[in-house]
């Protein structure tokens, strides 16, 4: 609605002959209309200015347009814009230019680019609220039109004009222009500003290149609080957590105090690297100037304390909030939840003052990651009880729970409902309905999705449908498939461990080479997660000295690559060697964990080594704090029942720190009788029957 409109509503207020109250005198008027704003009563506010067909001051028409823009209520901008025009024909330019800025709050461009071309006289303000509209609302390329034709038309851009396309060229990851704004911000002399410098930081970094956002940074001759938080948050965002923490510990001696976002950038950065110790030391600098209560820092605090292991740590910075968000409750339920404390998690849940969407999820993931999937199914159904609506990241839970309980029916319910309620086209929600189907074995419908996905897919999408095929034994299919990605899209390191992981289940051994020799002619970045895949791959299809190979080949060693390859060995009953390689992977400094000390167990019974197995059982706690699980108890007693050793034997079973299962006294049972041991055949026996009652 622009400067034309105004006659008409002129000509509606002539026409009902509309005056104001002789009673009420413009003072009156003018603070019963800020009241009714500052409780937030716009409508009342906005009739009784209706009410008066009288001019009021340009300082009340401003205030109007503030809070309209805070709100966006974008009838009640039209209204006051309209009576604005209607009793001040010709307002100052400054006043349209805060109309122009709220029909942009609103999301009108529409409304903001009638006015400014109907707008008798503009000035630098004008084109900077146009220029800012286009570039909030997502068109970078037609605010850096307009950003020409302001200079075209004589008017000279200031530090405003250039962070508004700056902000737009960042939104839209426009890096050819974020470079020529940049030239723009050279030749006008605008290099020193911080607040341009700040811009062209967070511009560069968002367009994907790092190093140039690092070099702008140093250009800054003063980088103030927001400039540093933009560079650790943009380290975060590029996935470069370690120098985020390192440019956070950098303002401190250039004297520049972190703001809180900045603090809970760099505790979530210590979170994903594991940095307790960096972490510990922000949690100081955090005590120190007082922003524990914060509950931004503080919930940041609890997630990097729980991802580093340190739960206990994480719950005692909840319980000593004074006042507790739904932020820092949702933070310490999904703690506990995604540490496998789920009835604690739960009960805390079930303590929370106010629950969102965000809190239910957090605590359903829990479920999903523990395979607790009987408690999830209920969950789900209290969940959908109590939740008004679900998000896309819910469905992508539930569609897992689907999986999880082998329920196909319950996924194409779900995909009926996604259907209707439109997430049908959520990429998110599409690759998990797609995992689901091809999951529960229906290939079909996994496929005929697929082909329904074709405008929206993506790389996770090829790979779902990859993993699908490939976990059915159907390396065949799944290579196929792989030659018809590379028509849409490239592949990643996640489809290779697919195909691999497929040519290992079906002992495809020169599929897995000819895969192998691929990623090398193409020259794909071959990193721990391909050479685990690969180790696993040339393990089951016994060929371990091309595993021994990748093995040697990969420089950064970590646990999970050691593990494969010992279990791998222990598979193909190379128990010496085994001994050998956990003997490597100790020099190398890796602590082993419960999967390693399976893997060394089975070493041990292929060897008959039952005194050194008796021996890595007791270091698992003592020396490594691994504490057993029901499968190194199993290898146990497999150990000492299949060498004969019944006095270990009974010694074990009787000090047990587990309940034993029934598959357990049943190999004892049998282990008793080979070896005629009846002392601990009449106890099993006794334990046996237990179970029957």
């Amino acid at each position: 609605m622009g400067v034309k409109a105004a006659s008409k509503v002129n000509e509606l207020l002539r026409k009902h002959n509309l005056k104001a109250s002789p009673h009420a005198s413009a003072h009156s008027v003018i603070r019963t209309i800020l009241a009714y704003l500052q409780a937030g009563r716009i409508n009342k506010a906005t009739s009784i200015l209706f009410s008066h067909p009288q001019p009021f001051p340009y300082s009340l028409y401003a205030h109007f347009f503030r809070f309209c823009s805070s709100h966006h209520a974008i009838v009640q901008a039209r209204k006051v814009e309209s009576h604005l025009l209607t009793f001040s024909p010709n307002p100052p330019t400054f006043l349209l230019n805060r109309a122009i800025e709220s029909y942009a709050k609103c999301n009108c461009l529409r409304d903001a680019r009638e006015l400014f071309d109907e707008m008798p006289q503009r000035d630098g303000g004008s084109w900077n609220a146009l220029i800012t509209a286009y570039s909030q609302l997502g068109f970078p390329r037609q605010a850096f039109s307009f950003f020409l034709s302001m200079s075209r038309s004589g008017f000279r851009a200031n530090e405003v004009t250039f962070a508004s396309v700056l902000a737009s060229c960042a939104v839209a990851s426009e890096l050819l222009l974020s470079q020529q704004v940049h030239g723009l911000v050279i030749r006008f002399g605008f290099c020193g500003n911080v607040i341009l410098g700040s811009s062209l930081v967070d511009v560069y970094a968002k367009c994907g290149v790092m190093v140039d956002s690092r070099k702008m940074f140093h250009e800054i001759p003063g980088p103030n609080a927001v400039t540093w938080n933009v560079i650790v948050r943009r380290y975060l965002d590029s996935g470069d957590a370690k120098e985020a923490v390192f440019m956070f510990s950098r303002m401190f001696p250039a004297g520049v105090r972190p703001m809180n976002f900045t603090f809970s950038n760099a505790l979530v950065a210590c979170s994903s690297i594991r940095a307790l110790e960096e972490g510990m030391q922000i949690h100081a600098v955090v005590v120190k100037l007082g922003l524990q209560e914060d509950n931004v820092v503080s919930s940041s605090l609890i997630k990097m304390y729980v991802m580093c292991g340190l739960l206990e740590d994480g719950s005692r910075v909840f319980h000593q909030l004074g006042s507790k968000d739904l932020v820092s409750w949702t933070s310490i339920v999904s703690g506990y939840a995604m540490s496998g404390e789920t009835w604690e998690a739960r009960k805390l849940f079930n303590e929370m003052p106010e629950r969102n969407v965000i809190s239910w999820n957090a605590m359903l993931a829990g479920y999903i990651r523990f395979s607790e999937w009987s408690e999830a199914l209920d969950f789900v159904h209290l969940m959908l009880d109590k939740v008004e609506k679900v998000d896309h990241v819910t469905l992508g839970l539930m569609l897992n729970v689907s999986v999880g309980c082998l329920d196909h029916e319950m996924g194409k319910q779900l995909h009926g409902y996604i259907y209707r309620h439109g997430f049908h086209s959520n990429l998110m929600v599409g690759n998990a309905l797609l995992d689901m189907y091809g999951k529960c074995g229906n290939l079909s419908g996994a496929r005929v999705w697929f082909n329904q996905m074709s405008d929206w897919r993506d790389k996770v999408s090829w790979n779902a449908l990859l993993a699908s095929h490939g976990n059915h034994q159907l390396s065949e299919q799944a290579l196929a498939i792989f030659s018809e990605m590379q028509w849409e899209t490239k592949p990643t390191k996640y489809t290779f461990g697919t195909l691999l992981a497929a040519c290992a289940n079906t002992y495809a051994l020169d599929l897995g080479k000819q895969i192998h020799g691929f990623i090398i002619r193409q020259g794909f970045q071959i990193d721990t997660i391909i050479n685990t895949a690969l180790i696993y791959m040339y393990c089951k299809c016994q060929c371990l000295e091309y595993a021994i190979e990748v093995l040697k080949g990969e420089i950064l060693r970590d646990v999970i690559i050691w593990n494969t390859i010992i279990l791998g060995f222990s598979h193909n009953h190379r128990g010496k060697e085994v001994l050998e390689l956990f003997h490597i992977m100790e020099t190398e400094g890796i602590k082993p964990d419960h999967v390693t000390f399976q893997g060394i167990l089975l070493a041990c019974i292929g060897e008959g080594l039952v005194e050194f197995g008796t021996e890595c059982f007791k270091s698992m706690s003592s020396e490594y704090q691994v504490l057993p699980r029901l499968e190194h108890y199993e290898c146990m007693i497999q150990l000492y029942s299949q060498h004969g050793y019944m006095d270990g034997l009974e010694n074990f079973m009787k000090t047990m720190e587990i309940e034993p299962t029934l598959p357990m006294l049943k190999r004892v049972h049998d282990a008793c009788q080979k070896n005629e041991c009846p002392r601990l055949g009449k106890w099993v026996t006794e334990k046996i029957n237990e179970f029957k009652h």
